[in-house]
């Protein structure tokens, strides 16, 4: 076989594995990957118009393929790779398998040593930027090395738990001719030697069988880790047999959908006053896949399901160890989630398992406390000047359809999303959590619809988030991108506001109107050449919801929230155990739902006396 370019190798490569489109930003030091393109008909590039957005997009290109093809993003050098850095946190967190590619100055101009700052016009350590958001960095000085190292990052990104990789090629490296048949390649490991043994696993899980027979009040705690692992349907199908109330994370509101039968809610600390009920009263919680943040057990996490015996499994080594667990764990389980629940379904299938009447009370009793405790309120559909988003977001979520992709934003808009949007399964939801970048769902939703064209993309921004990449309007026109954009305009830094009323003495620097106010997104929209639409108030939200979703062309829609930034319930504090949500419950009704003791000082609805404004935390 003849020789050929590095670049064509690489390019070459990731269609070959199935990544159909490659997310760009040109500079000098990437020119020769992105020339590459020019000569493969099997997969091409996107151009956008700012690294950062293409690192989003490459997040959203990954999380609607699947775990088994990466989404990739290429930049040049010096600025340009340091915009990925924000896109390479979002994955690092939220275990999501991206490989970032940086162009490097020519070998010849790099730096000698740390204590030289620079030589190379826009020389950048990169791998040293990016080591501690990654799961792998490579400086590539051999061009003979590329088959390896393409395979071996490959291998670490989808493996275990997924993430991002970063590969940084100097360009007379990537200009440099090698040929394909004399290189040598990864060797993929037959076993995961971190996992834990069939004989250890065995055992684990005939003391998990005796502690849910002994169990009153079990509950599933379900993290993103269960996609990551391709077990939703495994996981549906235990559900079936163990008949236990089952909480999604934010990261797994598609994984345990709305419409499943044994959902229960959404817990938290923006959960809901009677989802986190069921986690709170728990006599044993089972969580799979899921790190277990501050987000789910707020900050007093001596108070997080303190009752419950504890269980986790998860394929991370990291998490389960119980000297870095803020909650500590009674049982760990080092195993991949799909693993796990099969070996554990056959077990409960040969040990002939019948829900007891107990339990049968129990999962009823989660799920009226969910239907009790909605979130969305009657109210939210009064006619006002203003929409509320609540509601608009209610009705969205049942308009749109099992095969469609919601995509939010950070911020506030997410809180109200999670709150007020209902999944079904078949639906992909995500956003990202770990990082939370504001921005995130614009160009996230451009990825997803590269990575599927056929599905429906709507995208829930808010107006902060929205200037953050609005610039990629023009891409959406570049390269006819159906997607529906929609803007929940409050005007405002909604969460940012609300947390420096509840923190500040009603004081808001920085974030409207002192210091922020949004552009007239109709027009800007307009001036790119997209279709607009404004919903003005309650009473036009089911039109202009069916009006969206009919149009077959990219759409921006403006959503007049004004001065809205209430998300509710949530807890106020750090010290707040979940079961006890703003706007607090009857005392009378907060005791009628405790299974177990309530936390002394917190049995009442209102804050505990000696109650500090530095212990109030709203974020």
């Amino acid at each position: 076989m003849a020789k050929i370019k590095l670049a064509d190798y690489i390019i070459d490569f990731y269609a070959k594995i199935g990544v159909d489109k490659i997310f760009v930003v040109y500079g000098a030091a990437n020119g020769d990957l992105i020339d590459a393109f020019s000569r493969n008909k099997k997969t091409d590039y996107v151009a956008v118009l700012h690294e950062q957005a293409g690192g989003f997009a490459a997040e959203g290109y990954a999380k609607v393929k699947g775990n088994k093809i990466p989404g990739v993003a290429i930049a040049t050098s010096g600025p340009g790779g340091m915009n990925l850095v924000t896109p390479a946190g979002n994955c690092f967190y939220d275990s999501v398998p991206v490989i970032f590619i940086t162009g490097q100055v020519n070998s010849n101009f790099l730096r000698p040593d740390p204590s030289v700052r620079q030589i190379g016009f826009q020389e950048a350590d990169m791998c040293s930027i990016f080591k501690s958001i990654t799961k792998y960095t490579k400086l590539i000085l051999d061009p003979n090395s590329i088959k390896y190292e393409l395979e071996y990052s490959l291998y670490l990104a989808i493996s275990g738990r997924p993430g991002p990789v970063l590969l940084d090629i100097p360009v007379d490296i990537q200009r440099a001719e090698i040929d394909p048949n004399k290189l040598n390649g990864f060797k993929i490991p037959s076993s995961d030697i971190n996992s834990i043994s069939s004989k250890q696993l065995d055992a684990k899980l005939k003391k998990l069988y005796l502690d849910i027979q002994k169990s009153e009040r079990p509950v599933f705690l379900i993290g993103g880790g269960v996609r990551n692992a391709e077990a939703i349907d495994e996981l549906h199908e235990l559900g079936k047999i163990l008949e236990i109330p089952m909480y999604p994370t934010w990261n797994a509101l598609d994984v345990v959908t709305s419409d499943y039968k044994y959902y229960c809610g959404r817990v938290g600390t923006y959960g809901g006053a009677g989802r986190n009920f069921g986690i709170q009263n728990s006599d044993l919680l089972i969580s799979i896949g899921s790190r277990i943040s501050g987000r789910i057990t707020g900050g007093n996490v001596k108070t997080f399901a303190r009752k419950a015996k504890k269980y986790m499994v998860d394929v991370d080594p990291g998490v389960l160890k119980k000297e870095f667990q803020q909650v500590p764990f009674d049982e760990n389980v080092n195993c991949d989630a799909k693993k796990f629940i099969n070996i554990f379904k056959k077990y409960l299938i040969k040990k002939k398992y019948k829900t007891e009447s107990k339990k049968t009370k129990w999962l009823k009793r989660c799920v009226e406390w969910k239907e009790i405790y909605d979130p969305v309120k009657s109210d939210y559909y009064k006619n006002t000047n203003t929409v509320q988003p609540y509601a608009f977001i209610r009705e969205l979520s049942k308009k749109m359809k099992k095969s469609d992709v919601f995509v939010a934003d950070c911020g506030g808009n997410i809180v109200t999303c999670n709150h007020a949007f209902e999944t079904k399964k078949g639906q992909r939801y995500f956003t990202n959590n770990g990082n939370s970048p504001m921005g995130f769902s614009f160009s996230g939703a451009i990825g997803a619809f590269f990575a599927n064209p056929n599905r429906k993309i709507v995208c829930i921004i808010g107006d902060g988030g929205m200037n953050m990449n609005i610039q990629e309007l023009q891409t959406i026109k570049n390269y006819k991108i159906k997607i529906k954009t929609i803007i929940l305009n409050n005007h405002v830094y909604g969460i940012t506001k609300a947390f420096q009323e509840t923190n500040f003495g009603g004081k808001s620097e920085a974030c409207g109107p002192r210091g922020y106010s949004p552009p007239n997104f109709i027009e800007i929209s307009k001036a790119y050449g997209i279709k607009t639409l404004t919903v003005k108030n309650n009473s036009e939200i089911e039109e202009k919801i069916n009006e969206l979703l009919e149009s077959d062309e990219s759409i921006v829609v403006d959503v007049n929230c004004h001065e809205f930034y209430t998300y509710e319930p949530r807890i106020i504090g750090w010290k707040t155990p979940i079961e006890q949500m703003f706007p607090y419950i009857d005392k009378k009704e907060f005791k009628e739902n405790m299974y177990i003791e309530p936390i002394k000082g917190w049995e009442n609805p209102t804050l505990p006396k000696n109650y500090k404004l530095d212990d109030i935390d709203n974020t």
